[in-house]
């Protein structure tokens, strides 16, 4: 009995590094010193990709805002990461390339999508796997013939 108890205290001690949580950074890193650094009207992409480096996102059809993303996640176990902080600097530039804005967003701006596990429903008729296999059987045709592929 006393190496039963003991087995499983060894068990339980060795399994408690699978309960503790994973911090994990992704994205830019924020040097609150550099951002700060950035002023609009003073600076252009020059500037800006020298203080901040190369940008997480540039717009999409047009270049006038470059985004620099950073997003800190927690997870335990086997769950789902949670964000716990998320950094959103977006630094818009006029035609000429100046600075006209630098924008913080945070974690406010998280969105939490719970997708739905039903079937997505279909237009038509419903069929089983008996038909699905040998549903064409005498569908086709010579050509011309009726029923046959269009000419």
């Amino acid at each position: 009995m006393r190496k039963l108890a003991l087995a499983s205290v060894l068990i339980a001690v060795a399994m408690l590094p699978a309960c503790t949580r994973v911090q994990n950074t992704m994205g830019y890193i924020v040097d609150e010193t550099l951002v700060a650094e950035v002023k609009p009207g003073v600076d252009n992409r020059e500037s800006v990709q020298k203080a901040l480096g190369r940008p997480s996102i540039a717009g999409g059809w047009d270049d006038t805002t470059w985004y620099y993303v950073s997003r800190n996640t927690a997870q335990t176990a086997f769950l789902m990461p949670q964000p716990t902080a998320q950094s959103i600097i977006a630094v818009s530039f006029d035609a000429k390339g100046n600075v006209t804005s630098v924008n913080r967003r945070g974690l406010e701006q998280v969105a939490s999508v719970d997708p739905v596990d039903d079937e997505t429903p279909t237009l038509g008729r419903e069929t089983g796997v008996l038909e699905d296999l040998f549903g064409n059987i005498g569908r086709f045709g010579s050509a011309g013939a009726a029923g046959g592929p269009p000419q």
